[in-house]
């Protein structure tokens, strides 16, 4: 149900070591996948030939860690363009929403017809609508979610990460900083 599922995982080594280590591994070849690498941070793209508008894509963040070590974060999404639709989309509905809201309230206070509250139900309608849509694109693009997955994991066992992956492991990593 998360809309960007994401892990955290330690390695031994500054954060741009591992993150060199890393570009090796995936330097080694994986098909399918293509790789992009920034200050700080690497993205794996489902290559170009096998994309859809659905099609997820695994950033990961290197961080260091305050006991030594690198903390890297995963965290799979859907590729720019359509993050963007959706994060515009929610953008949207809140706004419009809350001034709706507010207008409504504003209506009900000098005794006139409500009206604006039918636009705050459209704008929470367009919301749902925006997360479901979200929801239904995971289910798209799952296969690749799991292809991407496979070869971080792949990634993860060459680089020597350590630790619990998803969501339970960041109260203990936290805590490790």
């Amino acid at each position: 149900m998360r809309v960007r599922p994401r892990f955290s995982v330690w390695v031994e080594g500054e954060p741009e070591t591992v993150r060199t280590r890393v570009l090796e591994a995936l330097a080694q070849g994986r098909e399918g996948i293509v790789v992009r690498a920034f200050p700080g941070l690497v993205g794996l793209h489902v290559a170009d030939e096998q994309r859809r508008a659905w099609s997820p894509r695994l950033l990961l963040h290197f961080e260091p860690r305050s006991g030594g070590g690198t903390i890297i974060e995963g965290v799979y999404g859907p590729e720019i363009e359509v993050w963007s639709i959706f994060l515009y989309g929610y953008f949207f509905a809140g706004m419009i929403g809350s001034f709706s809201v507010i207008l409504g309230g504003a209506q009900l206070f000098v005794g006139s017809t409500a009206w604006a509250f039918w636009i705050t139900g459209a704008m929470a309608l367009l919301a749902a609508g925006l997360y479901l849509a979200a929801q239904f694109g995971q289910k798209l693009g799952a296969w690749q979610t799991v292809h991407l997955h496979q070869t971080w994991q792949v990634v993860a066992a060459t680089v020597g990460a350590g630790g619990v992956e998803g969501p339970a492991s960041r109260a203990a990593l936290t805590e490790s900083r």
